[in-house]
């Protein structure tokens, strides 16, 4: 049984999907995937200004944001 659980799981995974899980909710996951930000990597390319003016981004959801990148040497760029 373990074993068939093991492949369903290892078929629906998706990591981009997993990207910023339980870091900020998932309509701002959302909003992010939508614009193929996928990484920190990518999302260090825009300014907070401009995640702030997407869907599901607010204060609260910016904070949290900005402190995870912050824990991974990631900064958003100069507006």
């Amino acid at each position: 049984m373990s074993k068939s659980l093991n492949s369903i799981y290892a078929v629906n995974y998706d990591s981009k999907e997993e990207f910023l899980y339980g870091v900020i909710a998932i309509p701002a996951r959302r909003a992010l995937e939508k614009e193929k930000i996928d990484s920190l990597e990518k999302l260090s390319d825009y300014s907070e200004k401009e995640i702030l003016q997407m869907h599901g981004f607010g204060k609260n959801t910016m904070e949290r944001l900005k402190n995870y990148m912050k824990e991974n040497q990631f900064f958003f760029k100069e507006a």
